[in-house]
């Protein structure tokens, strides 16, 4: 079973190194043993859009590849997008720019699969099923259709064998990971694998619609009181791991003005309605919707927001949340000491060796943005500067505070074209206020005492367990200690390559010595060639010949693509 597994899987991972060679990353593939499975000949310089890729930047060629690869690797380059903490500011850039651009499959298809997931005909279960999709993407496309109830639905509709698919192309990024970890690393990105692992746990969520119903339901719990945003319902009875149908519901993109003064609504009132859904979101119930993008954002006649897709979702736990507002806090409060602070507590870990320096940049950061009136301040410009921090001191932190930033920008660009006094960092301040205050209420001290304790009760409880199972292991001698030494792949790929040439450079003498030794020795008339000397002095000289010219041209070689 895993022969035939890793069979399969041949095809595409040699699919997915031809285009890495042919976008120029070849050092990724020669670097790592991932060259096993390419011959020499693929190696050879292609275009793109009749211009070499090497006149493209390398940012631009990683760009193309991930377009190449299809939708797993767009999907994951879009996650990527989201953590400057994870790669360079270039980098980043050219991920934004990627769109899930997959042609949407049949009515057939898609008929198919709805009545293999529901166990019933289409027309048992709908008066109507439009047969045009209203919306494709990467994992699955939309349709509009009618309950027999008369009630009006989307129904999400999986892809076909995009489970499988995306299940290989996992496979292989965790196989490719692992081959090329040393290279990554020495390139700055310290943690593929653990980025890998993340992205297979969100991907593996996203394929069961289960979760998006789960989500929906969540959230509609959360906000049944509100009378100014509405979550359409899902029908769970209806839904299944690849079908998900939904409530439909009428209106128009938050950022569509001209429907909204036609319709007598304010698009200021609008908009200010729709940040403080979003901070009550972060700031109270610690459950975002991470994707607010336009078309996810919708505004009803009478001006209620309807909020879609909810297949992305962040979470903050409590201590998060406090830290996060303690970080804006203390912007406003120009206190760089405090907002360091509240930064190393969000942080799960980072690389700070200097907290001074670490501090003055902060100071700097304040003093940039803390003075700038409304058309010239940015909260995507701003994050942009602090996530730059994070990247430098390889602070890691929850990607949901990514995800945060991502969305606030997006909710800042649809607030300014309606808004011209629009400040998302203004709307903010009271929420990060109200929840400092909330952490200095007595219950939430004693709860957060409570938990200190709990804590290092714990430990101490745990230490002696620890401590003996120590002890016994040293006893035994099955105490084992890992150590990485980093910066010695060259020397050893170097030294590997001296052993090889030193190597048929002694069988090469032994061939010429054993020849000439030969040559003295009588031989038979049939043993001897035209030459006058033995066939086994021929043969040795010829062997000799051919393993010179290997070793003279792996030389020119080296030399070549050093």
């Amino acid at each position: 079973m895993l022969f035939n597994q890793t069979f399969r899987n041949l095809g595409r991972t040699r699919e997915i190194i031809q285009v890495l060679i042919k976008y120029g990353f070849e050092d990724v593939i020669t670097n790592s043993t991932l060259r096993n499975f390419v011959p020499e000949s693929g190696r050879v310089t292609w275009v793109r859009q009749e211009r070499p890729v090497f006149e493209y930047t390398r940012w631009e060629r990683i760009r193309m590849v991930v377009e190449e690869l299809g939708p797993t690797f767009v999907k994951l380059a879009q996650i990527l997008s989201n953590r400057p903490d994870l790669l360079p500011e270039p980098l980043i850039k050219e991920f934004e720019k990627l769109q899930d651009k997959v042609p949407p499959f049949s009515y057939a298809k898609a008929k198919q699969i709805v009545e293999s997931e529901t166990g019933k005909r289409l027309d048992e279960m709908f008066d109507y099923f439009s047969e045009k999709p209203l919306a494709s993407a990467s994992i699955g496309q939309v349709h509009r259709a009618k309950l027999k109830d008369g009630t009006e639905v989307v129904v999400k509709v999986q892809r076909p064998d995009v489970k499988e698919t995306v299940e290989r192309d996992l496979a292989i990024l965790k196989e490719a990971v692992s081959r090329a970890d040393r290279y990554l690393k020495r390139q700055g990105l310290l943690n593929a694998e653990d980025v890998v692992r993340a992205f297979d746990r969100s991907m593996t969520k996203e394929l069961d619609y289960r979760n998006e119903a789960r989500n929906i339901e969540r959230f509609r719990n959360m906000y049944k009181d509100y009378d100014t945003f509405y979550i359409p319902k899902v029908y769970r009875e209806f839904s299944t791991e690849r079908i998900l149908i939904i409530e439909y519901v009428s209106g128009c993109k938050i950022s569509d003005v001209a429907q909204l003064k036609a319709w007598g609504l304010n698009p200021k009132k609008v908009v200010e309605n729709g940040m403080h859904i979003y901070l009550t979101m972060i700031f109270e119930f610690g459950h975002f919707h991470a994707d607010p993008h336009p078309g996810n954002v919708l505004v009803d006649r009478k001006g209620i927001i309807n909020l879609l897709d909810f297949g992305m979702v962040g979470r903050l736990e409590t201590q998060e949340k406090y830290a996060f507002a303690g970080i804006f806090i203390c912007m406003a409060r120009q206190d760089a000491k405090g907002m360091a602070a509240n930064m190393r507590k969000l942080a799960i870990e980072d690389n700070i060796s200097d907290m001074r320096a670490f501090t003055n940049d902060l100071s700097e950061l304040i003093e940039d943005y803390s003075t700038l009136d409304v058309s010239e301040s940015s909260m995507a410009d701003m994050t942009a500067a602090l996530q730059k921090i994070m990247f430098d001191y390889e602070m890691k932190v929850p990607g949901s505070i990514f995800l945060i930033f991502r969305a606030l920008a997006i909710l800042e660009g649809i607030g300014k074209t309606m808004h011209p006094d629009f400040k998302t960092y203004e709307f903010m301040k009271p929420y990060g206020a109200r929840l400092v205050k909330e952490r200095l209420k007595p219950e939430n001290i004693l709860d957060e005492v409570s938990q200190r304790y709990y804590q290092l009760s714990a430990f101490f409880g745990n230490l002696p367990v620890e401590i003996k199972s120590l002890l016994q292991k040293a006893e035994r001698g099955k105490l084992h200690f890992e150590v990485e030494l980093q910066g010695y792949g060259y020397l050893l790929k170097k030294m590997d390559s001296i052993t090889n040439r030193m190597s048929i450079t002694l069988i090469i003498c032994a061939l010429i010595i054993g020849a000439s030794i030969t040559m003295t020795v009588p031989f038979p008339a049939e043993w001897m060639s035209p030459y006058g000397m033995p066939l086994v002095s021929v043969a040795a000289l010829w062997a000799a010949g051919g393993l010179f010219l290997i070793l003279v041209y792996s030389i020119i070689r080296r030399r070549k693509y050093k």
